[in-house]
């Protein structure tokens, strides 16, 4: 007859099975411990006589109750820890206390020889029994698991603190079979230490080390540690070919517990971001404090994080437009919860519409009465605005001035319009089209006194202008819906290839916290006209971008010189009104202001009287879709415009 190995088959016995072995482990422990004690105490080998078989008997029978009143039959080995030990401690204490009162009863009755000290030393041996059986049966019973699994995954930490003795923590009691082979710390005096058993390594050993442990996986457990330094550790890494991850930062980890779920890829912020800079309470407050704001756009990347940081601040009212059901009804929910969550008292309103329509906008801002508005409602895909440049222009440039006109009429005390590095020497309809947006601020902001024609769907009009003006230029934001970053990820889960334009194109980026954060500060700061630029460091390759985001996935390029690679690259070709370089600045000298990564720009700019005929021209060929009309005039509006020389526009 076949008789199956006793290995992995354990762990699938039935519950009742595994606690019956457990009884009757502990049975003979107790057994153990009593014959232990009786030969200390007595200084020879003890063979039970007469009276005495009968204390053997009553160890067990007060000691399985008693587990079994603490719970620790319902324990599951694989995973005992600090807790199940301590209440395995407190049911061996309360055994002990039992079990010295029925020898004194027995001594009373005559019914025994046995010494007293009998009740104290078989206890405390019998603890010592069970604690080791409990340890040994976790380490057995895990290393069976492992066994049970195939796993190529080999792991190094990086970051011998708490958070990396917490995540081995995690990775010993974790269904999955990792095998961690060894922590890495900067600090020289841990390394050649160990933790639990694992050694620790210096940095300067991970080149040779990698290669002979064959490590596949690295994980940074360095949750207190600055941005720039993350970026250090994480350029030493890239090169060695294992994949990195990452843990939460340090407030995620407030609760002082890891888990394995935890684990993550790199943060985008890892790849391409800085170390930010605080933002000032006193700039984000200024204009958001007990004031009622309206945010278009508010369900896209930036509104909805320019949002979630103005509900911070307490308004008094946060008015939503988007013309999104679905982006509206999310972002609408999400700052409810945020709000419930934190106790903020902001009423929030979700208005459904388009920046389009102005009568809408008109009545928005009459009832509402915002103080500050923040204009992030746009079309800001290139190629799509470029396949589209009707609506991109109705949008863009005939939103902007929709929402202008209905500020000013309303008498709206701030307007901040978000911009674009693509409005500066535009090559394509959407940066065009976000210039001309800025150059209609710029030309209502010089203007005290502003004369409307019929250029908003709505009659003539003259308006005071109370209204302050000012607009944000800034570049990429990561992790938004157009964002290169999130591509490339799907692109590596897929196998590859990860797509790029150009291997020279370069761009600015910047994190959506961050913008927003900036985005609010600058509105702060405005005189009237302003054109804020935000600092936004240094252009990044984007070929060195997917080149890095192979390496830390512990994979390798495929190209001509290493044919057995497993991601390919490929250069696709600039799309349509694609620039190979971005720039943020029109004109030189910027001015500094109050905060170090925001700039206040000097441009030249159209007035009024001699921006409006030819905005009007622009909108009524973009409404009756007048596309060589369109061009003609965004040449004519935004210097250095040259539109798409291969093909008209849509």
């Amino acid at each position: 007859m076949h008789v199956p190995r006793a290995t992995p088959n354990i762990l699938a016995w039935p519950r009742s099975v595994k606690r019956l072995v457990v009884v009757v482990i502990d049975v003979l422990l107790s057994l153990a411990a009593m014959w232990l004690a009786f030969t200390l105490r007595l200084d020879q080998l003890h063979w039970p006589q007469d009276a005495q078989w009968a204390i053997y008997a009553i160890g067990p029978l007060l000691s399985v109750p008693v587990f079994v009143r603490f719970g620790l039959y319902r324990a599951i080995f694989r995973y005992t820890g600090l807790a199940a030990l301590s209440t395995t401690a407190r049911a061996t204490a309360v055994y002990g206390l039992m079990l010295l009162a029925a020898l004194f009863v027995m001594q009373k009755a005559g019914l025994s020889v046995v010494p007293r000290s009998l009740g104290i030393l078989q206890p405390l041996i019998f603890l010592m029994l069970v604690v080791t059986s409990r340890a040994t049966a976790r380490s057995w019973l895990d290393g069976l698991a492992r066994r049970g699994h195939r796993s190529n995954m080999r792991l190094l930490i990086y970051g011998a603190g708490t958070a990396g003795a917490q995540t081995a923590a995690a990775l010993a009691s974790a269904r999955q079979p990792y095998a961690l082979l060894g922590f890495v710390d900067d600090d020289p005096g841990k390394a050649g230490r160990s933790i639990n058993g694992t050694k620790v390594y210096a940095p300067r050993e991970l080149a040779a080390l990698v290669p002979r442990l064959r490590i596949t996986d690295i994980l940074l457990a360095l949750p207190s540690a600055t941005r720039e330094r993350r970026n250090q550790i994480i350029q030493r890494l890239q090169p060695l070919g294992a994949r990195v991850r990452t843990l939460p930062g340090l407030s995620d980890l407030a609760s002082g517990r890891v888990s394995v779920q935890d684990i993550r890829e790199l943060d985008i912020e890892d790849l391409l971001g800085r170390e930010p800079v605080p933002p000032r309470p006193e700039l984000l407050a200024r204009n958001l404090a007990g004031r009622t704001v309206l945010v278009t756009g508010a369900g896209g990347s930036i509104g909805s994080e320019l949002c979630r940081q103005i509900v911070r601040e307490q308004p008094q009212t946060l008015v939503l437009l988007d013309h999104s059901e679905f982006a509206l009804y999310s972002i609408h929910e999400e700052l409810r919860a945020l709000c419930q969550m934190q106790g903020r008292q902001v009423a929030l309103v979700p208005v459904l519409g388009s920046v389009v329509h102005y009568a809408r906008l008109a009545t928005l801002c009459r009832t509402w009465r915002p103080s500050t508005i923040y204009h992030a409602a746009a079309y800001k895909h290139v190629p799509l605005v470029e396949d589209n440049a009707a609506e991109g222009v109705m949008n863009n440039v005939l939103g902007t001035l929709n929402l202008a006109r209905a500020a000013m009429a309303s008498g709206a005390a701030h307007f901040v319009l978000v911009s674009t590095d693509k409005a500066v020497r535009p090559t394509n309809v959407m940066g065009a089209s976000k210039r001309v947006a800025e150059l209609i601020l710029q030309a209502l902001a010089a203007s005290p006194v502003v004369a409307f024609d019929p250029l908003a769907d709505a009659g003539a009009v003259v308006l005071d202008n109370a209204t302050q003006f000012s607009m944000v230029r800034f570049g990429n934001v990561l992790g938004s819906s157009g964002s290169v970053v999130p591509l490339f990820r799907r692109q590596l889960a897929a196998g590859g290839p990860l797509t790029v334009t150009h291997a020279e194109v370069t761009r600015y980026f910047m994190t959506i916290t961050e913008a927003a954060q900036l985005v609010l500060q600058a509105g702060a700061m405005a005189r009237g006209g302003d054109v804020f630029v935000l600092e936004m460091g240094q252009p990044v390759r984007i070929l060195d971008l997917a080149l890095r985001m192979v390496d830390l996935s512990g994979l390798t390029v495929r190209d001509a010189a290493h044919p057995d690679g497993e991601i390919a690259i490929t250069i696709t070709g600039l799309r349509p009104g694609e620039k190979l370089y971005e720039e943020l600045l029109i004109g030189d000298n910027p001015e500094p202001t109050e905060h170090p990564r925001i700039l206040r720009a000097r441009e030249e700019h159209l007035t009024w009287p001699a921006l409006k005929a030819p905005l009007q021209a622009l909108t009524d060929a973009a409404r009756h879709g007048a596309s060589a009309r369109m061009l003609t005039l965004l040449q004519e509006l935004v210097p250095g415009f040259a539109g798409s020389a291969e093909r008209p526009l849509p």
